[in-house]
């Protein structure tokens, strides 16, 4: 006699007749674990963007790492007796509490049915459904854009239709759309009135606004249609009317912008001014070079062009001290590294007044002032050097005999 007891995943086997007793196990949960199934499932939609979500509490004192799959079929299958529904798994097996149905491309009037459970090590909750129509469920957003352009003392609103998954408009799937406008004075009290403006267009003016006023705009897509949607309304957009400017304020912009002007023209002109000024100083400078520096640099050969020194020419640069003293009106003949030739020259002198008589007197006095050791010798060493310049012509005297004779000791 064999007996077999079924313990929920467990059985049992008992064969009496062989003294064989067998134990089976089907599954590596203890017996009496059940699954909790997700719960608050639901469908957040907007537009065409669809997401299932839900929770899930575990069974107090267990942790267990579950997950969860989602399902889903079309409305009409569950109601064809004929053969069993399709269900299409959307997610397997995903951690989180959540599965985006965007990628379904769900007719937007169509009705579909939604499950989900939860899996753990080989066992199932039991599915939990939500039935789902996007015509009916799905909520519907507001415009995606909203412009504001004065026009005189008027507003000009454009409107940018709300858009789907696909990128399409909302009016395809929606034919009884339109637009409601709420727009109000902007005051620091805050409680100026709003007024209403129901439009299918996407571009409007608005009526009734005054000059020189700050008015805000928000805009909410409707649809009156058996299901009446209606989304939140767009974030408020503010600007200020213009109108007709008076006289006075004709003058003043008038003057303003001769003022600017004028100032602009002041500027160029000083800026011209300046600029010819700095190029004149560089390429005309006022100092002009002397005589002597712009005939070498007229005639200096071009192998030798002339050049701006540059810095590490200066150390090539050798110079001699030059020490420039005037001549004395009377030359006498006194103790002077140059006497002896001044006394020779007064000799000339007078020996050319007195003929041949005082020769001899001359000539001894050159004797003696060359044989004299009480007169110092022309030496060969740096004394103070008297120049002279003179452009015209004129005949030689005393001082022109010194300095030749000088020259002539130094070469």
């Amino acid at each position: 006699m064999s007996v077999v007891l079924l313990l929920g995943p467990l059985f049992w086997i008992l064969n009496s007749s062989d003294g064989v007793y067998g134990v089976a196990v089907t599954a590596t949960v203890p017996v009496g674990v059940e699954l909790t199934p997700p719960q608050n499932v639901t469908v957040i939609s907007l537009n065409t963007n669809y997401t299932l979500i839900w929770d899930w509490n575990q069974s107090p004192g267990k942790t267990y790492d579950v997950t969860f799959t989602v399902q889903f079929v079309g409305s009409y299958e569950l109601t064809d007796k004929k053969r069993d529904p399709e269900w299409v798994s959307v997610c397997e097996r995903v951690s989180g509490r959540s599965c985006d149905l965007t990628g379904l491309d769900l007719h937007y009037l169509g009705m579909y049915v939604f499950h989900v459970r939860t899996d753990w090590n080989g066992h199932h909750s039991e599915w939990v459904q939500v039935e789902f129509c996007p015509e009916r469920d799905a909520d519907l957003g507001p415009p995606v854009k909203v412009e504001l352009r004065p026009a005189g003392n008027l507003l000009d609103v454009t409107i940018s239709e709300p858009r789907s998954s696909q990128d399409t408009v909302m009016k395809e799937h929606l034919s009884k759309l339109y637009y409601r406008i709420k727009y109000w004075e902007q005051s620091q009290d805050g409680k100026a009135s709003e007024k209403h403006l129901n439009t299918t267009a996407t571009f409007v003016t608005l009526p009734g606004l005054k000059a020189w006023t700050r008015y805000c705009v928000s805009v909410q897509s409707r649809e009156d249609g058996e299901h009446r949607k209606s989304s939140i309304f767009s974030h408020p957009h503010c600007l200020e009317t213009e109108g007709h400017l008076s006289w006075w304020q004709i003058v003043l912009y008038f003057l303003s912008a001769l003022l600017v002007f004028l100032l602009l023209v002041l500027l160029l002109i000083w800026c011209f001014f300046y600029s010819c000024v700095t190029l004149k100083s560089i390429w005309f400078p006022s100092s002009q070079l002397p005589t002597h520096l712009e005939q070498f640099l007229r005639h200096s050969p071009r192998s030798h062009p002339p050049r701006l020194l540059t810095p590490h020419s200066e150390l090539e640069l050798l110079c001699d001290k030059v020490t420039i003293c005037a001549l004395p009106e009377v030359l006498v003949n006194q103790t002077h590294p140059c006497g002896t030739l001044m006394g020779l020259e007064l000799n000339n002198s007078r020996h050319s007044r007195h003929g041949s008589g005082s020769s001899s007197s001359e000539d001894s006095g050159v004797y003696s002032a060359g044989g004299s050791s009480s007169q110092p010798s022309i030496k060969h060493q740096a004394q103070p050097l008297a120049m002279t310049f003179d452009s015209g012509p004129r005949k030689d005297t005393s001082h022109d005999v010194w300095t030749r004779a000088l020259t002539a000791e130094g070469h």
